[in-house]
C-alpha cells in the first residue's frame, strides 16, 4: 500500500483565525501527522518562534518551493539532516545581531542541528512593510540584489544545503494593526514580506529557505492574545526556523534531470490537501485541483479574504472543523466513502446511456 500523502495549507498574511499567529496552527499539523503517513506543510503553519515541534514524518517546504511542487515541477527528497548557514540583514543592530548568533549556538548546542557559517548581506535589505485593500499583509525590500549574493556567497563557499534569513523589521509596526495582532484579532502585518524574502531565494536557487524577523522586544502586553504569546519569548523567532530547516527536504528539479530514490515525493502521489475555505485562489492549491487528490475546505479557518472553491470551478469536501477534516481523511485512508456514515444513504442513481 502506497503512503498516504496529504497537504495541509494555511496561507500567510491573511489573518486566518487558525495559523495566522504565532504558529497556533502547529496543533492541526500534529494531529493530521498522527493520521496520515506523509504530511506536506509550510513555515507559516511550522514557525513558532521559540516554540516548534518535531514531526518525524512532516514536511517543512517553503512557499514557493510548494508551488512548483503542486505543479509538478519540482519533487521533495527527504532528508537526514541540512547543512544551515545564516544569512544576517546588515541592517540590524550589533547587540540585536549578537542576540541571533547566541540563539544560533543555543541551537548548535542544546538541539545539535548542524549549524555552520553565517554571512552579513552587503547592503541594508530595508524591509517595508504594506497592507493590501483586502486586509492581506505583504512587503518589500530595497536591496534584494545584496540577499541574493549573500546567499550565493554560502552556497559557494560555505557548501550550505539550507538558509535561515534574519532580516531587520521596522519597529514602527507597533501600530493599530500590530496591536490587534498582539490581543489575538489581526492580521500577521509581517508576514507577507517574510514570504518575499524566502521565496527570492528559493526561486533563485532552489535549496530550502525560511525567514526569521529581527525587532526590538516590544513592551510589555498584558491582554496579550496566547495565539501571539510565542512570540513574546525572547529576541529572536529563529529556533523555530533552524528545527524546519534542519530536516527540510531538498528540491529536485525534473525527474530527468536526477536519479531517481524510492523516497522521492511527487505531486502525483498526494492523496488530500486542506485549506480554509475562503482562501483557495493560492497557486498550489489551483494546481492540485487539477490532480486526482481530494480537497478538504474547512469553515471555521476564517481569513481576511473570500476566495470560496466554487467560482473557481473546483470540487472540495467541505468540513466545519479541522477535527471533521482528520475524520475525512481516517475514511479516505480506510478506503471508506465518508458520505455511507451518516444516517440516511442516497440510493444510487441511474445513468442514461
Amino acid at each position: 500500500m502506497t503512503p498516504y500523502t496529504a497537504i495541509l495549507i494555511v496561507p500567510t498574511g491573511i489573518g486566518a483565525s487558525i495559523g495566522g499567529y504565532a504558529g497556533d496552527a502547529i496543533p492541526v499539523a500534529r494531529v493530521l501527522a498522527q493520521v496520515c503517513d506523509r504530511l506536506i506543510t509550510h513555515p507559516n503553519v511550522l514557525n513558532g518562534a521559540c516554540l516548534y515541534w518535531n514531526l518525524p514524518n512532516t514536511f517543512y517546504v517553503e512557499g514557493y518551493g510548494l508551488d512548483q511542487f503542486a505543479a509538478g515541477n519540482w519533487g521533495l527528497r527527504p532528508v537526514h539532516q541540512n547543512k544551515i548557514g545564516l544569512l544576517l540583514d546588515q541592517g540590524i543592530e550589533p547587540e540585536l545581531r549578537l542576540r541571533h548568533l547566541q540563539a544560533a549556538d543555543a541551537a548548535r548546542a542544546t538541539l545539535g542541528l548542524p549549524l555552520t557559517d553565517y554571512v552579513i548581506t552587503d547592503a541594508p535589505l530595508n524591509v517595508e512593510l504594506r497592507t493590501s485593500l483586502s486586509g492581506a499583509s505583504w512587503g518589500t525590500i530595497g536591496n534584494p540584489d545584496s540577499l541574493l549574493r549573500g546567499a550565493e556567497v554560502l552556497i559557494n563557499t560555505a557548501g550550505v544545503e539550507a538558509i535561515a534569513v534574519i532580516a531587520r523589521f521596522p519597529d514602527e509596526i507597533a501600530s493599530e494593526a500590530d496591536k490587534n495582532y498582539r490581543l489575538g484579532k489581526g492580521v500577521d502585518t509581517i508576514a507577507g514580506a517574510e514570504a518575499v524574502i524566502s521565496h527570492l531565494i528559493v526561486r533563485q536557487f532552489g535549496i530550502p529557505c525560511a525567514h526569521a524577523p529581527a525587532f526590538l522586544p516590544p513592551p510589555l502586553e498584558p491582554n496579550l492574545s496566547p495565539r501571539s504569546a510565542a512570540e513574546e519569548l525572547g529576541y529572536t523567532f529563529l529556533p523555530s526556523v533552524l528545527v524546519g530547516l534542519s530536516r527540510a527536504p531538498q528540491f529536485i528539479w525534473g525527474k530527468t534531470d536526477t536519479f531517481p530514490q524510492p523516497e522521492d515525493v511527487w505531486v502525483d502521489q498526494v492523496d488530500a490537501v486542506i485549506v480554509p475555505a475562503n482562501a483557495c485562489g493560492g497557486s498550489a492549491l489551483l494546481n492540485l485541483s487539477q490532480r486526482q487528490c481530494q480537497i478538504l475546505t474547512v469553515e471555521e479557518n476564517q481569513t481576511q479574504i473570500q476566495v470560496p472553491p466554487q467560482p473557481l470551478g473546483m470540487k472540495s469536501i467541505q468540513v466545519r472543523s479541522y477535527l471533521e477534516a482528520v475524520g475525512v481523511i481516517v475514511a479516505h485512508k480506510a478506503g471508506i466513502n465518508p458520505s455511507v456514515l451518516n444516517p440516511t444513504i442516497p440510493p444510487l442513481q441511474s445513468l442514461i446511456i
